[in-house]
């Protein structure tokens, strides 16, 4: 008879925050997760980090520590910091309020191409709604992400990213497969949907 498996550790917030100043994570996340001074430049490097699931943000640093997801800078800082450290800030970001998008007006055409294609994918083209995993309002679920409210640029690389094969981290590679058939428009319009939200 094989022992249950052990629940996951849970972070201490409090600790988190002390923490995302030793180990320089407010640098490109931000004190309050919505990204901080060069993290919202043209190349959109850096993920607004707050409100999201602990479990996930777990997840992509242990991902970033063994090369599952590529990024040199990640790579770096996920190796140095300590297991207790990860699960402390990420339970701090988890605790903030959740990440808030700014509707562009002038991109309300891209954003309604954004919606349809969330909502309902594209079933001719084999394209899933990416609200089966990420929920109808793109909060998240499980290890899907709450990708509402992320910065456009950020969101607009990662798509990218997922459908070049340059990024491929997700359960039986479900984002590569979703994201295959799209075009740099419709990667644009959903960006622009849901960094609006």
């Amino acid at each position: 008879m094989s022992a249950p498996p052990t629940p996951p550790q849970q972070g201490n917030p409090l600790l988190g925050r002390e923490k995302i100043d030793s180990e320089r994570c407010q640098e490109c996340h931000g004190i309050d997760g919505q990204g901080a001074g060069h993290a919202n430049g043209p190349e959109g490097k850096f993920a607004k980090l707050a409100g999201q699931d602990a479990a996930y943000l777990v997840k992509q640093m242990q991902d970033f520590r063994s090369g599952a997801r590529k990024h040199d800078q990640m790579a770096i800082m996920a190796r140095s910091v300590s297991d207790e450290d990860v699960r402390d800030i990420s339970a701090y970001f988890a605790s903030l309020p959740v990440m808030k998008g700014e509707p562009d007006p002038k991109a309300a055409a891209a954003s309604a191409i954004g919606q349809r294609l969330y909502e309902q994918g594209d079933a001719t083209r084999g394209v899933p709604a990416c609200a089966s995993c990420h929920s109808h309002q793109a909060k998240g679920a499980a290890l899907a992400p709450r990708i509402a409210g992320q910065e456009w640029r950020y969101l607009d690389k990662q798509l990218r990213d997922w459908r070049s094969g340059d990024r491929k981290n997700s359960p039986d590679g479900v984002m590569n497969k979703a994201l295959a058939p799209l075009t740099d428009a419709e990667i644009e319009a959903l960006a622009t949907h849901l960094a609006s939200q």
